[in-house]
């Protein structure tokens, strides 16, 4: 006894094969922005702050010596007011270069542990692009050959209903 298919939307079929090749589309840009994003953090962490807090700390070394400088020439004149002034312009400068070298500590560390926490993530990654790389391609075209192959079937014309009659 033969059995027919109950075809009712091929085209349902293509829109969701054609929705399926703009999210593979979307989707690969989204890791290729991410593994971009990833080693510019990398290259950021490990060269431009690291530059930056080195050349804070020499600044902030440079600005704690002059006004070590100032302080001492304050207390050789004598001057309560200028010395106080001073003394707390000292203090000022020697937070500011304990700050920057805190922050030289924490891009060392930073850059140290970058790799131990973002190679998990991108290992996921990874292995999300190969689905998307390899799996998928096949999916569509596996849904191009069902819908031609639906397409064919509904071509067809219908056989001609038996009717139920005496037998010879």
């Amino acid at each position: 006894m033969a059995q027919e298919a109950n075809i009712t939307s091929i085209e349902a079929l293509d829109r969701f094969r054609a929705r399926l090749v703009v999210f593979l589309t979307r989707a690969r840009r989204s890791i290729d922005e991410t593994k971009e994003e990833t080693r510019r953090t990398r290259m950021w962490l490990q060269h431009e702050r690291r530059t930056f807090w080195d050349g804070q700390i020499r600044q902030r070394q440079r600005h704690l010596d002059q006004a070590n400088a100032e302080l001492f020439n304050a207390k050789l004149s004598k001057f309560t007011d200028s010395t106080q002034r001073q003394m707390a312009m000292v203090r000022r400068a020697k937070e500011a270069l304990a700050e920057a070298e805190e922050k030289l500590r924490n891009t060392k560390k930073w850059n140290q542990n970058f790799d131990g926490v973002v190679d998990p993530l991108t290992k996921g990654i990874e292995g999300l692009q190969q689905f998307l790389d390899y799996d998928m391609p096949d999916a569509i075209a596996y849904l191009a050959k069902a819908q031609r192959t639906l397409e064919s079937y509904a071509e067809r014309a219908p056989a001609a209903p038996v009717q139920p009659g005496p037998q010879p």
